[in-house]
């Protein structure tokens, strides 16, 4: 039996693999598949895939591709969520900024730099025409420092995922200021180039048993209620979470696509120079 470790983080988008994971799907193909979960999110998970801890990765697209042009040896496989990512502009509930506009030189909480939320926020930045040479970036670790650091304001806003950070909106820990969806499809899959080089049979496995899970699994009885339950939301926000979520199943990722993410983080600044695509992407499906 092969031993192969996937990691993500611990939201509602990869309940597909909780499912398939305890419906014991990979050990019947005799592969022993170990989840990780990640709070800390791509950032975390770029550096466990180059030290060898992580095999497998579901990660957030932005940050993948900066991670491979800076010498990740891994490749994306496919994409997994192909629709974008909403991420919510939170200041803590009793802060002075009130608008978009009261944010340009405030401090921005990031879970660490190369993550979504510091690329985002630089994302964010341009769409308002800010200096982004100008961002001041405080790393708080994950959605907990966050929440610290707003608090005890060593940072005065924070940008996570809309749904996750809901229950916190509405508890009043967090005001939301605005939402800044992602300008490309939010979530790959990313796999070790020495898993590739090893083990690609076993990923096709992993891959079409995790796949076939995401086809069916919006159409699943109670499936609101038990994701409203797991990641205690609001049943309306899950149903409005499933309504514009898609994942991506059996489609490899194209050049195509990795090329214009790439254009379209070259005029953010966020990557520097534009890569081959074949340097990003390993085509499993032929």
């Amino acid at each position: 039996m092969i031993d192969l470790k996937v990691g993500g983080v611990p939201e509602h988008f990869n309940y597909p693999w909780y499912i398939t994971l305890k419906n014991k799907e990979y050990t019947k193909q005799n592969i022993n598949l170990r989840w990780k979960d990640f709070p800390g999110g791509t950032g975390d998970m770029c550096a466990a895939l180059r030290d060898g801890t992580l095999d497998i990765a579901i990660v957030l697209t932005e940050g993948i591709i900066k991670d491979i042009a800076a010498g990740n040896p891994s490749k994306i496989v496919q994409t997994y969520v192909k629709s974008p990512l909403i991420w919510g502009i939170h200041v803590e509930k009793s802060s002075k900024f009130k608008k978009m506009e009261d944010l340009e030189h405030a401090k921005i909480a990031i879970s660490r730099f190369g993550s979504g939320s510091h690329l985002m926020a630089i994302v964010n930045a341009k769409n308002q025409n800010w200096d982004v040479s100008k961002l001041h970036f405080v790393e708080i670790g994950n959605l907990q420092g966050g929440i610290d650091a707003l608090k005890n304001g060593s940072a005065d806003y924070f940008m996570w995922e809309h749904f996750t950070t809901k229950p916190l909106v509405d508890e009043g820990v967090f005001r939301r200021i605005a939402d800044c969806p992602t300008p490309w499809p939010c979530f790959v899959i990313a796999v070790r180039d020495e898993i590739l080089a090893n083990n690609l049979e076993d990923v096709k496995r992993v891959l079409n048993i995790i796949n076939a899970e995401t086809l069916i699994f919006k159409q699943k009885d109670e499936i609101a209620t038990v994701l409203a339950t797991r990641y205690q939301q609001k049943i309306d926000d899950i149903k409005e979470w499933l309504k514009i979520t898609e994942w991506n199943a059996n489609k490899p990722i194209t050049k195509n696509l990795i090329a214009r993410i790439q254009n379209k983080m070259i005029s953010l600044n966020v990557l520097q120079e534009k890569k081959n695509a074949n340097e990003f992407i390993k085509n499993i499906y032929i």
